[in-house]
């Protein structure tokens, strides 16, 4: 299989890193120079292009026309744009699979109640409304096109180098408190394995949660990183006294459980770390 990736950031990286042995030819593309220059010498067998959302292209398009199947892994914004700037080369390409990566923010706020994808979208800001509109376009084109869209919604990641122990090395973790709050969240290398099977699985696309099997209390997981470290635990901080950005403010004014059952039984994905507890005992060794 030849696959192109739109967007070669911290997930889809992981997963080109692990994954890469599984593909032909393979693309990619990046928004600046800067970032060519680092990860061209990573993955020397990878077409590292530059696409800032901005400007076609040619030699992105020029690629398209040879791959069977597509990672898309650029954020909407004011529309797709790789949808503005390619809708009609992907269209025309002999792709037949592609796998969006998306956000379980799409689904607002269920009051800590568990959901699943039969769940009715409910964005509650502009940058959410902008995922579901994308989400909607890219399985618009698959159906128009003929081709299979898998919607990978994201909860919250962590993995190397982007985990509570990095956060608490710079004095950054929190440990903010508000009643029944819980967040969902998805190893890096459990991300990586949803989307190789979302490319290799013998379905129909559809939507799937990515989000591991237990959501937890923020400041669970930062006072269990804590303890690994062999720091102090930080005092609790009350939701009401705590200063925020207007984007933090928007990822806590949801709380919702977020099932992954159609992951592991319908993609067949065996979460290797399917807590926060495993996954932080695991990057202890790296970053605690």
């Amino acid at each position: 299989m030849n696959l192109f990736v739109f967007g070669l950031g911290y997930s889809a990286e992981r997963f080109v890193t692990l994954y890469r042995n599984r593909y032909g030819k393979m693309g990619a593309t990046v928004r600046s120079p800067e970032s060519a220059a680092r990860l061209r010498p990573l993955f020397r067998d990878v077409d590292i292009h530059l696409f800032d959302g901005a400007a076609r292209n040619p030699a992105v398009a020029a690629e398209l026309a040879a791959m069977d199947a597509l990672l898309v892994s650029v954020p909407a914004v004011d529309g797709d744009p790789v949808l503005a700037h390619y809708a009609d080369d992907i269209a025309a390409a002999p792709v037949r699979r592609i796998v969006y990566l998306s956000t379980i923010g799409v689904y607002g706020d269920h009051a800590g109640a568990w959901i699943d994808e039969t769940a009715q979208e409910a964005p509650d800001n502009a940058r959410l409304h902008a995922r579901v509109a994308a989400e909607k376009a890219w399985r618009e084109l698959g159906a128009r096109a003929g081709k299979d869209v898998f919607v990978l919604r994201l909860s919250g990641i962590y993995g190397p180098g982007q985990n509570a122990f990095v956060n608490l090395r710079a004095g950054a973790a929190r440990r903010i408190v508000k009643k029944d709050q819980v967040f969902n969240r998805i190893h890096v290398d459990d991300i990586a394995q949803a989307i190789a099977a979302a490319l290799a699985a013998p379905l129909a696309g559809r939507i799937v949660n990515v989000t591991d099997n237990e959501p937890a209390p923020p400041q669970d997981v930062i006072a269990l990183a804590a303890e690994l470290m062999g720091v102090p635990v930080p005092p609790e901080i009350p939701f009401e006294q705590a200063q925020m950005t207007p984007m933090a403010a928007s990822f806590w004014s949801s709380s919702k459980r977020v099932s992954n059952a159609t992951l592991r039984n319908d993609l067949g994905v065996h979460l290797k770390y399917p807590t926060y507890r495993e996954g932080l005992a695991a990057l202890a060794e790296i970053d605690g």
